[in-house]
């Protein structure tokens, strides 16, 4: 093939790359950069996102009315489902903390040996566990708001600690038998790849994540610098 006709095919491939990658990078950027800004809260950058995402579906004329309607109709699903598992949460929680259950669960981890090490790391491993039964807005809204206050009366910090609950419930999109990202795969898998071999090649990504929330443990900086030069001490 002549050289010319290899740099004009460069280009093509160039340009589609950048037509198809350009515009996600730009909502991206419209999100987390009107949170880091201060110009948005993440419920309105969350809105900001929503909004990119109906101008991207236009630009790319695939922006249909039997579409948007079950855009709307998933999107009216999934905030019922999340409310209504916060209602039940903040009952749970109102009767939990009535019945001296905060002071319970604060006197069994102040008495965990290694003090602040020992709590977080058998917090760390209980999320990790419930991952594999429970989604992690379950997680998130039921377990969090018990532990949660405890380990930061402890005198840990906040960001570290929210980056590593964060990256630990992530595991739970991986761990079977209840992973959403397992499922997603097997519905877009070939029939003649198994479950069993999606839960197989699940193994590496949660290794791989395990040793992420080990790192983060021994070196905090890593959460915390950024941070702290955006926004100060």
């Amino acid at each position: 093939m002549p050289a010319h006709q290899i740099a004009e095919g460069g280009k093509v491939g160039f340009g589609r790359v950048m037509r198809a990658l350009l515009p996600p990078l730009i909502l991206i950027f419209a999100v987390l950069g009107s949170i880091l800004a201060g110009i948005a809260t993440p419920t309105e950058a969350a809105g900001v996102g929503a909004m990119g995402s109906l101008v991207l579906a236009i630009g790319r004329r695939e922006l249909t009315l039997p579409r948007l309607r079950e855009v709307m109709q998933s999107t009216l699903r999934i905030s019922s489902m999340v409310f209504l598992i916060l209602i039940g949460a903040s009952v749970f929680s109102l009767v939990f903390r009535g019945y001296g259950g905060d002071d319970a669960v604060r006197a069994i981890l102040e008495s965990l040996p290694g003090g602040v090490v020992g709590a977080v790391i058998v917090v760390m491993l209980v999320m990790f566990l419930l991952g594999f039964v429970l989604d992690f807005i379950e997680i998130t809204f039921v377990v969090v708001p018990i532990v949660g206050p405890v380990l930061l009366a402890m005198g840990l910090d906040p960001v570290w600690l929210g980056i590593m609950i964060a990256l630990n419930l992530q595991t739970s999109f991986l761990t079977p038998p209840f992973g959403f990202a397992l499922f997603y795969l097997r519905g877009v898998a070939p029939p003649s790849v198994s479950t069993a071999s999606v839960y197989r090649g699940a193994i590496p990504f949660v290794a791989i994540q395990l040793l992420a929330l080990l790192l983060i443990a021994a070196f905090p900086d890593l959460v915390t610098w950024l941070p702290q030069k955006i926004y100060g001490s």
